[in-house]
């Protein structure tokens, strides 16, 4: 089964979501970027507070999955930062499912809640991950700076990016 249109997201938070998107985020990041263990203890940290905050205030952001019959094939999540900002966190597809437009879908869904509900957005990725700089740069956000990091077993540019919706 192909994902192929935005009906095919779920944004519902099921027992098990949690954890598969960190094991994507680190399983994902760490075959093909060469991340360690770290990366993944920082998104399991990441998605656990973004949960609880959830939990309390359902309003304070929302995550979308897109499964195929093998499990999860793509995920983004917008949380609120503070009053009318928020961030993109742990947008991803899964290598098997590149090529199929999901990456924009998922995007576009997500930058359509965030232009109801902020004034500013942010964004972390690095130097590496180029297809989604410029869909990132293709909607209006800016590269504020790089950084070089080593935390995750190996170095890496890491780039934040800013958003203002006029």
């Amino acid at each position: 089964m192909q994902v192929t249109a935005s009906s095919d997201f779920r944004t519902e938070i099921r027992p098990g979501d949690l954890g598969a998107v960190v094991a994507f985020q680190g399983r994902e990041y760490g075959e093909q970027y060469g991340l360690d263990f770290r990366f993944e203890a920082g998104v399991a940290r990441a998605v656990t507070e973004f949960a609880l905050a959830y939990a309390d205030d359902p309003e304070t952001g929302r995550i979308w999955l897109a499964e195929d019959e093998q499990g999860l094939v793509g995920c983004i999540a917008m949380s609120r930062e503070g009053d009318r900002h928020g961030r993109v966190r742990w947008f991803l597809v899964a290598r098997r499912a590149r090529g199929q437009g999901l990456g924009r879908r998922l995007f576009d869904e997500a930058m359509a809640y965030a232009r109801d509900r902020f004034a500013t957005l942010e964004l972390e990725t690095f130097s590496e991950l180029t297809t989604a700089a410029r869909m990132y740069r293709s909607v209006g956000f800016e590269l504020r700076d790089t950084q070089p990091q080593n935390d995750w077993g190996r170095e890496i540019q890491l780039q934040h990016y800013d958003l203002r919706f006029d």
